[in-house]
């Protein structure tokens, strides 16, 4: 019998339990598209991506801050501004498309990376910046010379960080030294100790020369992500690529992970 116990774990639904950080608790509500309730105290903060707000209480607070390196940040097409909200009261959050909602909670010095675009919010006590995935693959795959990444590290008593997977979410524990290659858009989130490099997947069964110029021809994609263990890496079934609108033009390089 085949042995699937190495194989990526699936998440079979969202988490049920109630989460706490300081005198914030929230919780995942619904299935098909989940939502994060969140109820604020007057302490901890929460910091979230733009146009996710579903609905608050009118004593919340919402403001703007802006993020460090912005000026890379801007001409990466990246957002240099972040919203925030103060409690007391509730505050509710959807990415409003099909998938499931990661928690992390982490502890002071713990870092995570994220795919750009996919983190619903953090708690204040999680520092939020972002990294230049540089290597020379990614230089021929990305018209920025490499891939801007977000990274999100605890502080002090550590806190939470809520992303929201497409599809279905897995994760698999990649032993020291060991290897998942992944399709750009699948890959959801991973510890910083796991390595990443782009790499080219095209392969000829028995074409030869015609076949590999074939492939080309038809347009199908042949990078992949490749990520080499230690540490634990976070992968959605629907791949992820940002819509863009019809003859909008990107300020700066690409932010694409392909």
């Amino acid at each position: 019998m085949p042995d699937f116990s190495s194989e990526p774990i699936p998440e079979l639904k969202n988490p049920k339990d109630f989460f706490h950080s300081g005198d914030l608790t929230l919780r995942i509500e619904g299935e098909v598209v989940p939502v994060v309730d969140v109820h604020l105290g007057q302490q901890q903060s929460i910091y979230f991506e733009h146009h996710i707000l579903l609905w608050k209480h009118p004593n919340v607070r919402l403001g703007v801050k802006g993020l460090k390196g912005a000026a890379k940040r801007f001409f990466a097409g990246l957002q240099i501004f972040i919203s925030e909200a103060h409690g007391p009261g509730n505050i509710a959050f959807s990415r409003e498309a099909p998938g499931q909602i990661v928690v992390l909670q982490l502890e002071r010095g713990q870092i995570v990376d994220v795919r750009e675009h996919q983190f619903l919010l953090a708690t204040s006590n999680i520092e939020y910046s972002f990294f230049f995935q540089r290597g020379l693959a990614n230089l021929f795959f990305s018209r920025s010379g490499g891939l801007f990444i977000d990274r999100f590290i605890g502080q002090q008593q550590g806190g939470l960080l809520l992303i929201h997977g497409y599809g279905n979410v897995f994760e698999k524990y990649l032993a020291p030294g060991e290897v998942l290659d992944v399709e750009p858009g699948a890959w959801l989130w991973k510890d910083s100790s796991v390595k990443m490099e782009t790499v080219t997947a095209l392969q000829s069964s028995g074409g030869g020369i015609f076949g590999v110029i074939g492939v080309m021809l038809g347009g199908i994609s042949f990078t992949l992500n490749r990520f080499i263990g230690p540490g634990r890496l976070g992968l959605q079934s629907m791949t992820y690529h940002p819509p863009a609108p019809e003859g909008a033009t990107q300020i700066g390089g690409s932010s694409n992970l392909s």
